[in-house]
């Protein structure tokens, strides 16, 4: 049950997402040869207006084929005979539909279980928290500097700046006054520095605690500040896989992402159905957010990669030689696929507990 779930959810990320390319090809004049919900098979189809529509056999994502996109071709409208600007918008929109998404997402789990501040739920006794005089129901704000939006973003930050021995500045909001902790933290038994507060998890654990309601204004506020974490996220993520700071045991692939869902599920079905579905929607946002993300990075194969291509024809004048970009796409499709290979082999010794 968890599998088709999870493809249901991975079905409705992709289509938004080939949907994007598909508006702004039609809004460009460029020719869709099919727009299919699925792979595999053809189920059932009908032509109209020079696109086929298709429905296919495996419920796994669907596709967007333009004419002339992989090839070159004569005909006017034809993807490479368009203006760049034209040809650029179109990439685009497939990862820009995938925030749209997690936006519209956003606002239905906002809505329904309202905004979860990073409010301090506990102070331990004694320690360095307690000490820089942080309370219970202190709401931080900032963390070095840093804007904290929610509970999640005091875990994304303290994972991507690890503690040390070094100061940590906390700004808080304190009953509507703005406050600086300054916050040393020290070393445990394991060897780990620890300030010693507990700040608000709740929706990175569990979505059935009910946060904080609001105005319209605020729904909307406050959703655009959800998806903006998990881009922030999704970005540092890539910037750490790259320093070094993350490891590449962190990559998370199909596999992980499936049992990350079945634990979610399990997590809430206690709560009722409502709560079961709102998280899989919040599951959603971060799915999606981190997909787009994920299709913009620079690489060949992907959106970002085709875009690098379309930038620089718009500031050379002139198109980079189709047979050497189809190659570098070639060259990139496969090491994407060997990468996926490495996650998915990854995935199965997290998940199953290999060694």
């Amino acid at each position: 049950m968890n599998i088709i779930i999870a493809i249901l959810i991975f079905s409705l990320i992709i289509i938004i997402h080939e949907l994007g390319h598909f508006l702004l090809a039609k809004k460009n004049g460029i020719g869709v040869v099919e727009f299919s919900v699925g792979m595999g098979p053809r189920l059932f189809s009908f032509l109209r207006n020079g696109t086929r529509y298709s429905l296919k056999l495996f419920p796994i994502g669907g596709s967007c084929m333009m004419l002339g996109e992989d090839e070159e071709n004569d005909d006017p409208n034809s993807f490479g005979k368009k203006g760049v600007w034209a040809r650029i918008s179109v990439i685009a929109a497939g990862p820009i539909f995938n925030f749209v998404l997690a936006f519209v997402l956003a606002m239905i789990v906002v809505g329904n279980v309202g905004y979860d501040p990073a409010s301090i739920l506990q102070v331990g006794e004694g320690t360095p928290a307690m000490e820089a005089g942080l309370q219970e129901g202190d709401v931080i704000i900032a963390m070095d500097g840093d804007s904290v939006d929610n509970g999640r973003e005091v875990m994304f930050h303290l994972f991507f700046h690890p503690t040390t021995e070094k100061d940590v500045t906390l700004t808080i909001n304190r009953a509507g006054e703005e406050l600086k902790i300054t916050i040393t933290p020290e070393k445990n038994a394991d060897g780990e520095y620890k300030m010693g507060f507990s700040p608000n998890l709740y929706r990175t654990k569990t979505i059935a605690t009910t946060g904080e309601k609001m105005s319209a204004l605020g729904v909307v506020k406050y959703s655009a500040l959800e998806v903006k974490c998990w881009i922030v996220s999704a970005v540092q993520s890539v910037g750490g896989l790259l320093t070094g700071k993350v490891s590449t045991n962190d990559l998370a692939g199909p596999v992980a992402i499936v049992d990350m869902i079945g634990e979610g599920i399990d997590s809430t079905k206690s709560a009722g159905l409502s709560a079961v579905v709102i998280q899989l929607l919040y599951m959603s946002i971060l799915l999606s957010a981190n997909l787009g993300i994920m299709n913009l990075l620079p690489l060949p194969a992907l959106d970002g990669g085709r875009l690098v291509f379309l930038i620089i024809e718009a500031v050379r004048g002139k198109p980079v030689d189709p047979k050497k970009e189809g190659f570098v796409h070639m060259i990139g499709l496969a090491l994407l696929m060997l990468l996926m290979v490495f996650v998915m082999f990854n995935d199965v010794r997290k998940v199953f507990g290999l060694s």
